[in-house]
């Protein structure tokens, strides 16, 4: 977790200078030389940016400091470095149960399907969203109580 924190920090700092960079470029291509002179006669100079890049630069970098922050002190508060990472550490010195997976389901498969027609439902038509919805609670259903029916019921 330790090399997360610090390759999150440093995606931090590359996305603040690609954001300072983008910013400083910008004000520089869009250096505006033909503007009418003022009242004094000189000639106005404007300085323009692109906004969508510069504030989308800018809250990337920002939220890549939050998930540095975060990792940072989730590391601190775990007190000790798991297993994972060691680098003398075996793959069974780590959390041997990761949960029950059936390798026969269908049912993620159902599952995206729905997730599948109710976010077209949203795009194209809305009359698809309470199909997708439908779809959903089948597949949810289903995926739940597979253990209770059929060849694997318990």
């Amino acid at each position: 977790m330790k090399t997360n924190t610090g390759l999150w920090w440093l995606l931090s700092a590359f996305f603040f200078l690609m954001f300072v960079v983008y910013t400083i470029w910008n004000v520089l291509a869009h250096w505006d030389t033909h503007a009418a002179p003022d009242v004094s006669g000189w000639e106005v100079f404007t300085l323009s940016t692109e906004w969508v890049g510069t504030v989308a630069l800018l809250f990337v970098t920002l939220m890549a400091a939050f998930i540095a922050f975060y990792i940072g002190r989730v590391h601190k508060a775990q007190r000790g470095e798991l297993p994972e990472d060691i680098l003398t550490a075996d793959i069974d010195d780590g959390d041997p149960e990761a949960g029950e997976f059936s390798p026969w389901s269908w049912w993620p498969i159902v599952l995206a399907a729905s997730a599948a027609v109710g976010i077209l439902g949203l795009a194209v038509g809305v009359w698809m969203f309470p199909i997708g919805l439908a779809i959903f609670v089948v597949a949810i259903v289903g995926w739940v109580y597979e253990y209770y029916r059929g060849y694997f019921a318990r």
